[in-house]
């Protein structure tokens, strides 16, 4: 090791607590961490490269900051009678306040429901670090104490930074002269854990996780006594996406994908790809096997974005506009060769190449899902389960594209037994019914609220088949489907039904029949719907809720309110089956007060069963407990 460290004048050492939540941390990765302990050197490395990246690219309009150590690299080193390794790079380096802002707190707002995803399964172990940014933590699965020495580049070297902590709640901090910027990260190892110790276990962890580092990853052979280490070069040190093709094997991409995920499961697929001409760009796009937490409990807000890269330069760890937002799921890396090297954010979102590069993106994720479900029925389904809704946002979003994303959606439907999401779009329109001519779908909160919906007892009775909506996005994401392959969807609850000749004479008839239930319905009900009319949907309910064709689900406008947002307000169609025994006995009760009971049970029905809320739930028991006592 060439870093070296003494006192200086600066203030005396100072001792101070971590916060709450990296205690907590410490707390979880120290006592829950039990497999793959291996892990911590990967996420220390992955650091260290992305100080290396950080300096290179800052270096870029400031060359003084590589000032006395220009040649990035990473060094891996170990004391066996002072049972110490030590991870050390020549990157960007650290100041005293943001060691306190890195080590000491923690600022990533994902980090509480990293702690509540490790604390409620302990076994996710080390699956779950590195994906909150709480990687340098892992340091105490195998170390009862941990020495960062670090100095900012461009600072002098009196600037420099000693952190040393147990990881039992508090640390140290110190000031030191250092010789060079770059971080030095020093683990008292743990006893018992002497395999960190040995060159060959060290190496093999090297090439396992870290082969694929831009940088050197070096490590000391042994010397005989008297003589200055040689250092080699362990890694394969170039960056992969540059290879050739037919020079990367499979293990290469996958071993890649984990370093760059920080994820311990293969990815589902990916795309390696060289675009020449006008504009040159590369991309290695991953799709995920499982959903990173990021995604899965961060969202929309904190989508990490794509590595982007300038002629092999770092320049940004999450680039969002190189993919829309319906597709953060995607990890990997974009090397671009023409965009300007002092590139910034303002300019990532205004540059025409980048909308270029933002649309190959898009289509060869496009493609490899495609792929996936052409070729790997099994991970595509997999794929589906895990990002299907994140996916669905891409009608809305992405309108270019919209046919595409809808073609690889899958739904279940009245023709299955189960809640399996298993009819494409194409299978339905390749079942329709002669002379049907549109794909009918019904929404609802759950997959037996859509299966028991009463709106689709008519459609039971013809043989059509109707797609079964459940996921909470469905009624935004296909109000913004209107069509696919020229078949206009429709919801079975919505509009008036195509009736033909016979059945609308039919119709006409039922209704002139039941005209006085009709009206008598109409003022018992007065105030609470805005119209009343005999169904062409029912065969064995009493009653339903039909909708207007842009009107909104009545248990999405539920969903609406409870998220505090204005819904719109209307007053629902009730839709009658006169032909059923409670509408008849409502025609022939006398009592008026016992009639509108009856009426006011028949809307509240048709309202549970369209997922809308009762108004007043105590007073519909009251209801059903007359009736019943009568």
């Amino acid at each position: 090791m060439t870093t070296e460290t003494t006192e200086t004048s600066a203030p005396a050492s100072e001792t101070r607590r971590f916060e709450a939540e990296v205690a907590q941390v410490l707390h979880l990765v120290t006592h829950s961490l039990y497999s793959h302990k291996e892990i911590f050197l990967r996420e220390l490395v992955s650091n260290a490269s992305d100080a290396c990246d950080k300096l290179r690219f800052e270096a870029i309009g400031k060359p003084e900051l590589l000032a006395g150590e220009g040649d990035l690299r990473i060094e891996i080193s170990h004391d066996r009678d002072a049972r110490t390794l030590s991870i050390r790079d020549t990157g960007i380096g650290m100041d005293r306040d943001e060691v306190i802002a890195n080590i000491g707190s923690i600022a990533s707002s994902g980090t509480r429901r990293f702690l509540e995803a490790l604390g409620e399964n302990q076994k996710a172990d080390a699956r779950l670090i590195g994906q909150f940014g709480v990687g340098f933590y892992s340091a105490f699965v195998v170390a009862d104490r941990v020495t960062v020495l670090t100095r900012r580049a461009g600072t002098p070297a009196e600037a420099g930074v000693k952190w040393e902590s147990d990881g039992r709640g508090e640390y140290t901090l110190e000031p030191a002269t250092l010789d060079s910027h770059g971080t030095t990260i020093v683990l008292h190892l743990k006893d018992g854990e002497d395999e960190f110790l040995e060159d060959w276990k060290l190496r093999s962890l090297v090439r396992k996780y870290s082969d694929h580092i831009a940088f050197p990853i070096r490590m000391p052979k042994e010397a005989k006594d008297g003589e200055a280490p040689e250092w080699v070069t362990v890694n394969g040190a170039s960056a992969l996406w540059t290879r050739p093709k037919n020079e990367i094997s499979d293990e290469d991409y996958r071993g890649f994908y984990k370093s760059l995920g920080h994820d311990f499961n293969d990815p589902a697929a990916w795309t390696h790809n060289r675009v020449e001409g006008s504009q040159s760009f590369t991309t290695l796009l991953y799709l995920p096997s499982q959903p990173p937490f990021d995604v899965l409990m961060g969202g929309r807000d904190e989508r990490k974005g794509l590595k982007l890269y300038i002629k092999r330069v770092f320049v940004m760890d999450a680039a969002e506009e190189l993919l829309p937002n319906y597709l953060r799921f995607v990890r990997g890396v974009v090397d671009a060769d023409d965009l300007p090297l002092n590139v910034s954010r303002e300019i990532l979102q205004q540059n025409r190449q980048l909308e270029r590069i933002k649309g190959a993106c898009v289509k060869r994720v496009l493609d490899l899902i495609e792929k996936l479900s052409r070729e790997e029925p099994e991970k595509f389904a997999a794929f589906l389960k895990a990002f299907g809704n994140t996916l669905k946002e891409g009608i809305v979003e992405d309108p270019s594209n919209r046919e595409r994303i809808a073609k690889l959606l899958r739904f279940a439907s009245t023709r299955g037994g189960d809640a399996a999401q298993t009819v494409s779009l194409d299978d339905y329109i390749g079942r329709m019914a002669v002379g049907q001519d549109a794909i009918w779908y019904v929404t609802a909160d759950s997959h037996a609220a859509a299966a028991g919906s009463p709106q689709l007892e008519a459609f039971r009775s013809k043989g059509i088949e109707v797609l079964l909506m459940s996921d909470r996005i469905d009624e935004w994401m296909v109000g913004h489907l209107h069509e696919y392959a020229g078949k206009p969807l429709r919801h079975v609850a919505k509009g008036e039904l195509p009736l033909d000749e016979a059945e609308k004479k039919q119709q006409e008839e039922a209704a002139q029949a039941a005209a006085p239930l009709l009206e008598r319905l109409k003022k018992l009900l007065d105030g609470k719907v805005g119209d009343v009319r005999v169904s062409a949907r029912l065969t064995d309910s009493p009653a339903c809720l039909a909708l207007a064709e842009y009107e909104m689900a009545p248990h999405l406008a539920r969903l609406l309110r409870e998220a505090g947002q204005a819904g719109p307000e209307s007053l629902p169609t009730l839709e009658i089956n006169p032909r059923h025994a409670l509408l008849q006995r409502i025609s022939a009760t006398e009592d008026e007060t016992q009639a509108g009971d009856l009426a006011t049970l028949l809307l509240e029905q048709a309202q549970l069963t369209a997922g809308a809320p009762l108004a007043d739930p105590a007073a519909f028991v009251q209801r059903i407990n007359r009736l019943l006592a009568d």
